[in-house]
């Protein structure tokens, strides 16, 4: 669960690492009081729950009350969804460093990944730059030493009563990736000032998806989508993606997903919509159709393969969501696995046709999409 700037930083401050002050709005008409708080000039970032918001013109420094309104108003109109604004103090900074603690998946182990040169992709960083890159690993059954820091320290350059601030931040963001079950804690850029004060200038924090549960104050809110369908599916605990295509899937499993839209794009056709009919959710086809006719489609495709989620029951479903929802596209389906002579003869039952091939099923619902059939 990745979480917005805005909560990233009060779990930060929350373990004592310092941050720009900050206030969020929802609204222009907020900026008055605002302003007053945080000062001029201030930074308005927009609250979004993706990468790369510098570049595409989503954080702004503004330096007077008429800019900060108009600057705000772009953003709140813009075409990536922003409904909050974090307007937070404009921080004189001399130095920026890279700082984030995260697991790495083939030592079992938490890891510091450090650079100092901050505020710029780390992604790039890794693959044009490698050597610039500092790592640190941490057995978390032993804890967190004063070694580690060191290495981590060594490693950036930093020493002096400098290196004991970041020293101090490192630990602090390694507590906050701990306390917060994170399998991500990221500040890019640390600022370092001119008096050597150490402050989170940006905030990334992403939660495991199996702990949330023991996280209450990240619990998903509609703010965390982009669309109302979106957030019902993820209450009901139903995966769903939208698109912008002809073709909506009901399909069972991200590895028969993945296959699904290669076929579908290498045959010509696109995705509308994706939900998840499968798994857990196999005795769902209710409400998975429902959620599916939300956005516009051509013809829904249903692939299934199942073994324990049984395909006659899947078939059933499906029969089951045509009587309530009376879809008007068309339905292609190709439901396979344990039962699924039954599910054969349930699908014939509602006036379908079961194929048998996921290519030709895929191929089916292409040229419908397409108007050839």
């Amino acid at each position: 669960m990745n979480v917005f700037e805005y909560q990233a930083k009060q779990a930060f401050r929350d373990n004592g690492i310092a941050t720009p002050k900050g206030v969020l709005i929802r609204s222009v008409e907020e900026l008055d009081t605002v302003i007053g708080e945080v000062g001029l000039p201030c930074v308005l970032k927009s609250q979004v729950l993706r990468g790369g918001r510098g570049k595409a013109g989503l954080i702004k420094l503004v330096k007077t009350k008429e800019e900060a309104k108009d600057t705000a108003q772009k953003l709140f109109s813009c075409e990536h969804n922003v409904k909050m604004i974090l307007a937070e103090q404009a921080v004189a900074m001399v130095k920026e460093v890279y700082l984030a603690v995260t697991f790495n998946p083939v030592t079992a182990k938490a890891m510091f990944i450090a650079c100092a040169e901050g505020g710029v992709e780390i992604e790039i960083l890794a693959k044009n730059s490698p050597e610039k890159l500092v790592k640190v690993e941490v057995d978390i059954t032993e804890g967190l030493g004063a070694y580690h820091i060191n290495n981590l320290l060594f490693g950036l350059g930093i020493s002096g009563d400098l290196g004991k601030k970041f020293g101090a931040l490192a630990r602090n963001l390694y507590k906050t990736f701990r306390a917060c079950d994170a399998s991500l804690a990221e500040i890019n850029p640390v600022f370092i000032t001119k008096d050597e004060e150490v402050i989170a200038g940006d905030g990334k924090l992403i939660i495991d998806d199996n702990s949330v549960s023991r996280q209450p104050n990240y619990q998903l809110s509609r703010d965390y989508f982009d669309s109302d369908v979106e957030y019902e599916a993820a209450m009901e605990g139903i995966p769903y993606l939208q698109f912008t295509g002809d073709i909506a899937l009901m399909c069972a499993g991200a590895g028969l997903t993945t296959t699904v839209f290669d076929i579908i794009h290498d045959f010509g056709g696109t995705v509308a919509t994706y939900t998840e009919f499968g798994g857990a959710n196999y005795t769902k086809a209710v409400r998975t159709m429902e959620l599916c006719l939300k956005t516009p489609s051509k013809v829904i495709l249903v692939v299934t393969f199942g073994t324990i989620a049984r395909a006659d029951v899947m078939a059933q479903g499906l029969a089951e969501a045509i009587k309530t929802h009376k879809p008007s596209m068309p339905i292609v389906t190709c439901i396979r696995g344990t039962n699924e002579e039954e599910a054969f003869k349930i699908l014939r039952e509602i006036g379908l046709e079961p194929l048998t091939n996921t290519e030709e099923a895929v191929q089916r619902a292409v040229d419908i999409a397409a108007g050839r059939k």
